[in-house]
């Protein structure tokens, strides 16, 4: 084949020990200097393609050629010899560290003996964040960064190693438009200096921006190579999906009723004595969407934390349908029928060695309807799971599989299935689509908006920009542990303005923020 191409896998077939075949006879070619698509449902084999490339997973057959040259990588030190560099979803840094300490792990510079040579650290990390144009702190802490530098530091890392070839998993999903303007800038400059970049998303908008040509992958093989400007947005989904979807969500318009979650005065200080909650104050309805946006690390998380019962605020306090829920454990909270799909599915949304049957019932198991005394009725739970399993789109071989077998996107739908079908009346959705397909985003998204018109309140955390404006009524924008800015109609909302917020750089009066308590 050419030799322009940098990466050829030759007829790859991934098949794992359980007989899960994860890829299929896949070739993927990527060219020297250009920004290249890899595309896919959740499950489709994308993440298993990168691994191989990475030196995380080995072939079960199939070829891997770096500059022409066949190689066996066997381990991600070998493929970083070879010129091959991942930045992976979540971020693989030490957050007591500073910026420098980070950029040379694993490769210390040395004093003597021991002693790191720390300002040789400190000179390395400028020399290339100048010479890349990728500004960071060296000696900031990473803990004290912004997530838009976080990815900056992740990406010197790799270039510093050598890299030639970048892997960029899912690299915006955390980023305002404008760090991500910025990402896209820095990116295209490494492919006029002939760096070769593999570029992870399933943010449409952003592969026909940033990209030349692309592969997708659908059930472990590969749908072909296509040039970006030669297809549209419907089409890679057909290619991906095997039908149309729909990418923009209709909505009837909201009509709010009472108060469901009353927030009042919360405040909170985390173990490293920053204040990451600041009178935070808001109210959500029935019947609405309320959506919050921020970059991470703005107080979303902890809010989250002090909604659902795993940490608890310094002061203010939080009542559902008028009674606190401060000091109820989760299962307490549950029983006010306040459901909630967590960020981390792995973590907080599933037990991964249960079977998919086991996690669908596990906030009911303790039911009458579903017990026979001390016995679980299992013709009950039977029908309970099939019928969740065939409302939800779970694709899977029976409702007794591992959920921790199936694809991200139907893990996901599994949680949602739970949280959303044991009649809640708050549905706390915090990042619902992070890391999912483009079918499964367009069914969960669709979903919380029917659930909402139904009369359920649902506050939504994301930081998906076009999600949280499609989907939410009203918006907060939080910055600093503070609401910054309250939107009673996202309607006439743009990235740009919502970044403006989320940055620091534009606030909203108190009079003006006052308006989300509904009083």
């Amino acid at each position: 084949m050419s030799e322009e191409y940098v990466i050829q896998m030759k007829g790859i077939t991934k098949v794992y020990s359980n007989g899960t075949v994860a890829n299929q006879d896949v070739n993927f070619n990527v060219k020297k200097g250009e920004i290249h698509a890899l595309m896919g449902e959740n499950g489709a084999g994308k993440s298993t393609l990168m691994k191989m490339l990475f030196g995380l997973e080995m072939p079960t057959s199939g070829q891997i050629l770096v500059n022409g040259e066949e190689v066996s990588l066997s381990s991600p030190t070998v493929a970083i010899q070879k010129g091959i560099g991942m930045v992976h979803q979540h971020f693989m840094l030490v957050p007591s560290l500073t910026v420098a300490e980070n950029m040379v792990l694993g490769m210390v510079p040395k004093k003597s003996g021991m002693l790191i040579d720390y300002k040789k650290a400190v000179q390395l990390t400028e020399e290339y964040s100048k010479k890349f144009n990728l500004h960071v702190e060296a000696n900031a802490k990473v803990m004290d960064i912004p997530v838009g530098m976080k990815q900056k530091v992740e990406i010197l890392k790799a270039l510093v190693r050598g890299a030639k070839i970048l892997i960029l998993d899912e690299p915006t999903a955390v980023l305002t438009s404008q760090e991500t303007d910025e990402l896209f800038t820095q990116l295209k400059h490494l492919k006029t200096e002939g760096y070769t970049i593999i570029f992870i998303s399933h943010k449409l908008n952003e592969i026909m921006e940033i990209t030349d040509r692309m592969t997708i992958l659908r059930g472990g093989r590969s749908m072909g190579i296509y040039e970006t400007k030669d297809v549209t947005p419907q089409e890679i989904s057909r290619l991906m999906v095997g039908r149309d979807v729909i990418l923009k969500v209709e909505k009837e318009k909201a009509e709010p009723q009472e108060e469901v979650l009353r927030v009042r005065e919360l405040e909170y200080v985390n173990e490293w004595g920053k204040k990451m909650l600041d009178k935070v104050s808001f109210s959500v309805r029935k019947g609405e969407i309320l959506g919050i946006a921020g970059v991470e690390g703005n107080g979303q998380k902890e809010l989250v934390d002090m909604l659902f019962g795993f940490n608890r605020p310094n002061a203010g306090n939080i009542q559902v349908n008028g009674q606190s829920i401060l000091g109820r454990n989760q299962r307490q909270i549950r029983e006010m029928h306040v459901s909630m799909v967590p960020e981390d599915r792995m973590l907080y949304g599933i037990a991964g060695t249960a079977s998919i049957e086991e996690n669908l019932i596990s906030d009911r198991c303790g039911e009458k309807r579903l017990n026979h005394g001390f016995l679980f009725n299992m013709g009950a739970i039977h029908r309970e799971s099939g019928r969740l399993v065939k409302d939800y789109t779970v694709l899977c071989k029976n409702p007794s599989q591992s959920v921790g077998s199936l694809s991200g996107g139907n893990i996901q739908k599994v949680v949602v299935a739970r949280e959303f079908s044991n009649d809640p009346k708050l549905i706390i959705a915090d990042q619902p689509t992070r890391g999912i397909d483009v079918g499964a985003t367009e069914f969960i998204r669709k979903k919380l908006v029917e659930l909402s018109r139904s009369g359920i309140a649902v506050l939504l955390i994301s930081a998906d920009l076009n999600e949280v404006m499609e989907l939410s009524d009203s918006l907060i924008i939080m910055c600093g542990g503070r609401i910054a800015a309250y939107f009673e109609d996202t309607k006439d909302l743009t990235d740009d303005l919502m970044g403006r917020y989320m940055l620091g750089i534009e606030k909203q009066s108190p009079e003006e923020i006052r308006r989300v308590c509904h009083e």
